[in-house]
């Protein structure tokens, strides 16, 4: 009997569960990361006409410095997540190639295992060093 190797279709959702999160979290960190920017851009122009303090906008530039990086190391997670997910899902997609099969009047054909390709020795090279001269 002829067997045919199944996808394993439980583990394919669950990489492309965890694709999909990783995508999603990427795109909400984004929108916060946007929001954010936004918000202090109307702090410097409420600093600008004079309706906040030096001082007021020097602690919103440390809280969002700390936002920002805290955002974009989120992101890069995110991203790693993604990359590592649709390495898996390649890696079972790959899995999947066709074994070749032929129909003949004896029957099927095929799907035997490849020759292993014959192995030469190598040949080993001495190399030959010269005494010093007197």
């Amino acid at each position: 009997m002829v067997r045919i190797k199944q996808m394993n279709e439980s583990f394919f959702a669950k990489i492309l569960r965890d694709f999909n999160v990783a995508g999603e979290l990427i795109r909400a960190r984004q929108e916060e990361k946007e929001g954010l920017l936004e918000e202090f851009d109307a702090e410097c122009k409420r600093f600008f006409f004079g309706k906040i303090s030096e001082k007021a906008l020097a602690s919103s530039v440390k809280k969002t410095n700390d936002e920002l990086s805290r955002l974009d190391n989120s992101i890069r997670e995110s991203m790693t997540r993604a990359r590592k997910a649709g390495e898996r899902g390649m890696k079972l997609v790959s899995a999947q190639r066709p074994v070749g099969y032929r129909a003949t009047l004896s029957g099927i054909s095929g799907g035997g295992k490849k020759k292993k390709a014959s192995r030469h020795a190598k040949k080993k090279t001495t190399k030959k060093t010269k005494g010093k001269k007197k």
